[in-house]
């Protein structure tokens, strides 16, 4: 049986390749407002960030997402963004990979 491909997404905030299932989208909507994306469907212009919350932690200093959405993001975004990543991150560790 033939192996699947699996999509690789790069980070916005370290600049690594990640499989996308472990990543979270960001998405700035036509309204220029940044939000989380858990479907990663909505429209607008997406970003990934994979699961490490010291990678968001220093993104917020160093206005990462600002630069790449050219628009300014409030900070209650990155602790919005730092609690669904942290989360997130202790599902996957709880529960392990679903293959």
């Amino acid at each position: 049986m033939k192996q699947r491909k699996i999509p690789m997404r790069k980070d916005l905030l370290t600049g690594e390749m990640h499989p996308k299932k472990e990543m979270v989208r960001i998405v700035k909507n036509a309204d220029d407002t940044v939000a989380i994306d858990p479907t990663g469907k909505a429209a607008g212009r997406g970003a990934y960030v994979a699961l490490d919350p010291a990678a968001v932690k220093q993104a917020k200093g160093k206005g990462i997402i600002e630069k790449a959405f050219s628009l300014k993001v409030p900070a209650e975004f990155y602790d919005e963004l730092f609690a669904y990543v942290d989360h997130q991150k202790a599902r996957q560790e709880l529960f392990g990979q679903k293959q």
